[in-house]
C-alpha cells in the first residue's frame, strides 16, 4: 500500500498522473502486476501540512508500505525511478518528493483472510 501526501492544492490536480507514474514505477522495478494498485492520496490544507525549508508547496510526501525481502539495490532503484518519472511526467521536482520505503515481515500483513507468510497464489516475487 502506498499513501500519498502533499498540499490539496497541488496534490489534487494531479493525483491520477501521480498515481499512474508510481504503479509503472512499482511494475518496472518491482514487477508489481497491472492489478496491485493500492494508493492512498491524503490532500492537506496547507495549515496541516508543514515541509522543509527550501522546498515548494508541489512538497510531495511518498510512504510505500511493502513486504520484506526486496534487496538494497531494488530498493533504491524504485527510489530513483520515482524522483526521474515523478518530475518528467508530473513535472514535481526531485527536490519537492520525499520518498520512505517501510518494510514489515510478511506474517505483519494480512489481506484476503489470511496473513502474506500464509499467500502460496501471488502473482508477483517479494525477493527481488
Amino acid at each position: 500500500m502506498i499513501v500519498i501526501y502533499g498540499i490539496k492544492e497541488h496534490l489534487n490536480p494531479v493525483k491520477a498522473q501521480l498515481s499512474d507514474v508510481i504503479h509503472e514505477c512499482m511494475q518496472s522495478v518491482l514487477g508489481m502486476p497491472e492489478d496491485k494498485r493500492a494508493h492512498r492520496f491524503i490532500p492537506m490544507d496547507a495549515d496541516n501540512f508543514y515541509y522543509p525549508d527550501g522546498r515548494s508547496p508541489a512538497y510531495t510526501a511518498i510512504e510505500i508500505n511493502m513486504m520484506q525481502g526486496r534487496t538494497e539495490e531494488t530498493q533504491k532503484s524504485l527510489i530513483k525511478a520515482l524522483f526521474r518519472k515523478i518530475e518528467s511526467e508530473v513535472g514535481i521536482s526531485p527536490v519537492d518528493i520525499e520518498v520512505t520505503i517501510k518494510e514489515q515481515p510478511a506474517h505483519c500483513w494480512g489481506f484476503r483472510g489470511m496473513t502474506g507468510d500464509e499467500a502460496r497464489d501471488l502473482k508477483y516475487s517479494v525477493n527481488v
